[in-house]
């Protein structure tokens, strides 16, 4: 097959052109900028555009299909060229699923721990030696690429975004994978651009239960009301199947799950974690993995990318990145890193960088949110703000907001890493939670500091 990607550059778009190209497709595509890592890797693989820009002359009746990437916009030139020529258009779900019709499709859906999980039944899968197709939002050890289609493999495993598809196709991306296999983590609003109440975008989730093909099942976590409230309610012919937080225990700094051969040390922590660790073995177990396989498995498993990823350690301090910015993973990342290192004190820093965290009315989701920790602090970029046309945050809105009188706020990227580099590390947890770079901080020279 002849496939244009348009928009090419994006990291769950250049993953997929990746792996149609691996597998024998050929495949050409378009961007306006295109950064690293997706620039090296398309290069890499011959894929990188000779030049950045809109080229509607590579648009031909010889496609055999169009893949719409969310950063094109309607009225992008090789998006109406290719309407002229009535081309397939599929948006980057409706081709995965395209891709994966005849196979089990395993999707993992929530506004929380979708990426973990799913990397945790792909460790668990590869060690011992099962192949599968799937697609993960973040890189994983021992995986080359994050997203991998074949025509042998019999499972696809899903990760289940609830973003919007592409620029035409308003629709959630898990609303089109029509699972054999479900799983439902956690229900917290995010988004909220594009789901403007909390009714919203739960309505979201109770459609993607309902998309799953009957006589197929879902697994859920009972102890968030709503996912329970959503999946218990659904009438859908499918069998529901619950799970909850196993019994673990921490010690010294590691966290030991209690299993039925004893006490397990794992390399992850926090409850939130373990909680991801028990839906992920219940989809193992549905693929053919039992229980100690299970075990033996995920013991070795150290995480995602950007999600706990432990940047810098010494004797007296430890640092960890995460990609953490809604409400509730803030909250959950920043109670399990203080559990697990208690006789620390916890410095956590929190960037306000979404559209939803940016936005004054949503800032009040975060209350509570940062309280384990001994030492707070927000970052926020002013022009961060003006470029998501948003009315300006003051400092009173965010300490309100997260109702912690002690928290120290920075809207100046220079000053916050003067704030970051000057700090005593001795005896110091350092949580820097974000899905941007608070502004460019140096994390290079910041390991350095901490060695």
């Amino acid at each position: 097959m002849n496939v244009h990607f348009i928009a090419i550059g994006g990291a769950a778009m250049h993953n997929l052109a990746i792996a149609l190209h691996n597998k024998g497709y050929q495949i050409t595509g378009s961007d306006d900028t295109i950064f690293d890592p997706s620039k090296s890797r398309l290069h890499a693989k011959g894929l990188l555009p000779s030049s950045f820009g809109w080229y509607p002359e590579k648009i031909s009746s010889n496609l055999d299909a169009i893949v719409l990437g969310m950063h094109a916009k309607s009225d992008n030139p090789e998006l109406i060229k290719a309407q002229s020529l009535d081309l397939k258009i599929y948006s980057y779900p409706e081709f995965l699923f395209e891709q994966s019709k005849n196979k089990t499709r395993v999707v993992i859906g929530g506004s929380h721990g979708k990426t973990t999980i799913t990397s945790m039944i792909l460790h668990v899968m590869h060690y011992h030696g099962q192949d599968v197709d799937y697609m993960v939002g973040a890189q994983l050890k021992g995986f080359d690429v994050m997203v991998k289609l074949t025509d042998e493999n019999d499972f696809i495993v899903l990760e289940g975004d609830e973003y919007l598809s592409s620029p035409i196709d308003r629709r959630p991306k898990f609303h089109l994978y029509k699972p054999n296999i479900a799983l439902l983590s956690g229900i917290a609003w995010d988004h909220i651009n594009v789901f403007p109440t909390y009714d919203n975008y739960v309505e979201q989730f109770k459609i993607f239960v309902d998309s799953i093909v009957e006589g197929g099942s879902i697994n859920y976590n009972e102890e968030d009301a709503e996912v329970k409230q959503v999946v218990e309610a659904s009438t859908n012919t499918i069998r529901k199947i619950a799970y909850k937080t196993p019994e673990y225990r921490v010690s010294n700094g590691s966290t030991l799950l209690e299993t039925s051969e004893g006490l397990l040390p794992v390399e992850i922590f926090g409850k939130h974690n373990l909680n991801n660790l028990a839906g992920a073995k219940w989809i193992c177990q549905h693929m053919g993995i039992d229980e100690d396989d299970f075990y033996e498995a995920i013991a070795t498993f150290a995480g995602a990318s950007k999600r706990l990823e432990k940047i810098a350690e010494s004797d007296g301090c430890i640092v960890f990145k995460d990609f953490a910015h809604s409400p509730s993973k803030v909250e959950a990342t920043t109670n399990a890193v203080k559990e697990q290192f208690q006789e620390r004190l916890l410095v956590a820093c929190l960037e306000l960088h979404t559209y939803s965290s940016l936005n004054a009315e949503f800032l009040q989701q975060y209350k509570g949110a940062l309280d384990a920790a001994d030492i707070a602090v927000v970052f926020y970029s002013p022009n961060a703000v003006a470029i998501k046309n948003l009315k300006e945050v003051s400092h009173e809105q965010i300490k309100n907001a997260f109702d912690k009188n002690d928290l120290i706020i920075y809207n100046n990227p220079v000053l916050f890493q003067e704030y970051l580099f000057s700090m005593n590390f001795n005896d110091k947890t350092l949580l820097l939670m974000s899905s941007g770079d608070y502004g460019g901080l140096n994390f290079k020279d910041l390991k350095e500091l901490i060695k």
